[in-house]
């Protein structure tokens, strides 16, 4: 194998990686970086070849990828091998399911963390910067994307946000964060209320844990990804909620860098991956009732075995912080 990259690169391969042979392009006008990639698989006897590129990626950008097919062209056949990589990560081997048990233990870690904080004026930001230094703490790293945590109408949304606010005395947090060892992830996800609980909050919550435990008994060797997508729409259409729900409901984890921890594939309608031994999978079960303003959500990181699956949380499914609504 050959890396070829950049020079700031060069001694973070050296050191990390199991990579000898590291070539370095050159920073200035005119470079071609396109152009020496040609030149280094011409040395691996590419020239002429039927060569597989991986373009389901964060890094390889439209206008890298336009400069990667000018140089080839002519030169050998690419072709799309995206699945290639990504279906053999799908399931971990031992060693890998070690680093995502200590994962899972910092993402309980970080929970307790928030659920000790959250309350009647408690300020986001300290709440975050104690859940992710609850992860430093463990020997833990930065997970692939940054931590979401939003409150109040914020709590509906499933992305990272700028701005920090102080908890109201009713009010509602959303949490959807991982605890990374080795770029390994374990996710979890919790809306907790602040103050008095309503009698939809309490339905909301319920029908996230009934979605969420369908979900789990679906989780079996030989079932398919859409057929866990589909348990939990029943089980959110069943209880009235079908117009809050998403259009999926989790994906596969692992070793991932920025901007995302997500390592697909995704639980989706009609989705063919087969459910295998191994696998470290994320569920999801998030509801968003823009017309009441309220959010709900429960989230864990399963491995699977031979006979179904392994939540790797032992923390329970609070509905507010300290213990009311465990499941």
């Amino acid at each position: 194998m050959t890396l070829l990259t950049r020079a700031p690169d060069l001694r973070q391969a050296r050191h990390t990686s199991i990579l000898d042979d590291i070539r370095i392009w050159v920073d200035e006008a005119g470079a071609d970086p396109a152009g020496a990639l040609r030149d280094v698989v011409a040395e691996h006897g590419g020239a002429g070849a039927r060569i597989g590129v991986e373009r389901e990626t964060q890094g390889l950008t439209a206008a890298n990828w336009l400069r990667v097919e000018r140089a080839f062209r002519g030169f050998c056949t690419l072709e799309d091998a995206s699945d290639l990589v990504s279906a053999l990560r799908l399931v971990k081997s031992a060693g890998e399911l070690a680093h995502v048990r200590r994962a899972a233990q910092l993402a309980d870690e970080a929970l307790a963390e928030a659920e000790r904080l959250a309350a009647p004026g408690a300020f986001e930001g300290d709440i975050l910067a104690a859940m992710q230094g609850a992860v430093f703490r463990g020997g833990g790293e930065y997970p692939g994307n940054p931590f979401i945590l939003s409150s109040g109408p914020d709590a509906l949304l499933c992305r990272d946000k700028a701005g920090r606010r102080r908890l109201a005395d009713e009010d509602q947090l959303t949490i959807e964060f991982a605890g990374a060892r080795c770029r390994y992830h374990a996710a979890l996800m919790r809306t907790l209320v602040i103050g008095p609980v309503s009698g939809e909050q309490r339905a909301m919550h319920a029908a996230c844990g009934d979605a969420l435990d369908a979900c789990r008994d679906t989780l079996r060797p030989g079932r398919r990804f859409g057929e866990v997508f589909d348990a939990h729409a029943r089980a959110l259409d069943a209880a009235g909620y079908r117009a809050h729900r998403l259009n999926a409901c989790g994906y596969s984890l692992g070793a991932t860098f920025a901007p995302s921890w997500m390592d697909g594939p995704m639980f989706y309608a009609g989705n063919p991956q087969t459910v295998e031994p191994g696998m470290v999978l994320f569920v999801h079960i998030i509801l968003a009732n823009s017309d009441l303003g309220l959010a709900m959500t429960l989230g864990e990181t399963y491995v699977i075995g031979d006979d179904g699956p392994e939540s790797l949380s032992r923390a329970p499914h609070n509905l507010v912080p300290g213990g009311e609504g465990q499941g």
